[in-house]
């Protein structure tokens, strides 16, 4: 399709045509050009000739305040959202009045690598930053995403472990009953749940001696009993609230970044930096395998896939089925 077939200040994009004209807003044609429906599209786009309009700059920060009013974004988990918004808010910090038309590949890489040495931040903003280009791109902005295809910083990985059950006694010790971080660890330990979900989790939840769950991210609805741990910390807890933790004031839930902070700072007072709020859902689904569980009950509590359930105790099942070989072994020997 040649411009000339175009009618005026309708331009192709490589993702679709676009109204593109000095002080209006570039706007994306809905309707394939040369039907009727274009027709009356481009004939509405016009009319507004005479509305106010607010002429957009093309900078970093139009595009971030767009991107948060799409779709794309309302879209996003609650606890993704946050993430993306600290990433979004570091790139407007640092480049908000740029050009994002004018971004190429080697930008998007020195970007990556001038925080090579926080390489979970430099591989994160870089999977924000490509996902706010690929919305650049719908805008009609500009035609390719720079940041599609960097490779993320190697980093060697670790395998997230479930806490030792010695350490989950010195977690109890220093955290008495009736304090929210207690309740927070036999919450997710006890359930099994995702700390998402745990802080979610309201008084109106618990019937007939278990927690309804609706896991956020699977849509899973789960029936979990309560174990005596998590019973008792549930009996001293303060119901002032809907919710089963709360902030300080007692008034709305606890945040998760008021959550991670106060389980971060008992970690670090007990030694147990090495292992996070998420190695608490390790816990319960290898407690679960270790008490004989096979990998459909585990599913029952956990709400994980087989594959998941497999991930998760990997390490505890291969002692697991050690011990049981090893034993059959010497029974082998002594007949």
């Amino acid at each position: 399709m040649a411009k000339r077939e175009l009618p005026k200040h309708v331009y192709r994009q490589s993702n679709g045509i676009y109204f593109q004209r000095r002080g209006w807003p570039s706007q994306k044609f809905q309707n394939e050009f040369g039907t009727a429906e274009f027709w009356t599209e481009y004939a509405g786009i016009l009319s507004q000739k005479d509305a106010p309009r607010k002429v957009v700059a093309r900078n970093f920060g139009a595009l971030i305040d767009h991107y948060r009013k799409s779709p794309r974004y309302k879209n996003l988990k609650p606890r993704t959202g946050l993430d993306y918004d600290k990433y979004l808010d570091f790139f407007r910090e640092i480049m908000g009045e740029a050009n994002p038309a004018k971004m190429q590949r080697k930008d998007v890489i020195r970007l990556r690598d001038a925080n090579a040495e926080k390489a979970y931040f430099a591989n994160y903003s870089l999977r924000v930053l490509r996902v706010l280009m690929e919305h650049c791109v719908d805008l009609g902005w500009r035609e390719t995403n720079p940041a599609r295809g960097v490779p993320e910083i190697k980093t060697a990985k670790t395998e997230r472990e479930p806490w030792p059950r010695e350490l989950l006694d010195v977690y109890r010790a220093h955290c008495a009953l009736g304090t929210r971080e207690r309740l927070v660890m036999e919450l997710c330990v006890g359930t099994g749940q995702r700390i998402g979900d745990v802080l979610t989790m309201r008084w109106s939840n618990i019937e007939n001696g278990a927690v309804w769950v609706r896991q956020s991210k699977t849509s899973k609805e789960l029936w979990v009993p309560i174990l005596p741990e998590l019973q008792a910390a549930l009996d001293v807890a303060s119901r002032h609230s809907v919710y089963i933790l709360t902030n300080e004031q007692g008034t709305n839930r606890w945040s998760y970044r008021g959550a991670s902070a106060a389980v971060r700072k008992v970690r670090e007072q007990i030694g147990a930096v090495a292992y996070d709020i998420h190695s608490w859902r390790y816990n319960a689904a290898c407690e679960l395998l270790e008490a004989g569980c096979g990998d459909d009950l585990i599913a029952a509590v956990t709400g994980q896939s087989p594959a998941m359930v497999q991930h998760y105790t990997k390490k505890v099942r291969q002692r697991v089925r050690a011990v049981q070989a090893q034993r059959m072994r010497t029974e082998l020997g002594r007949s």
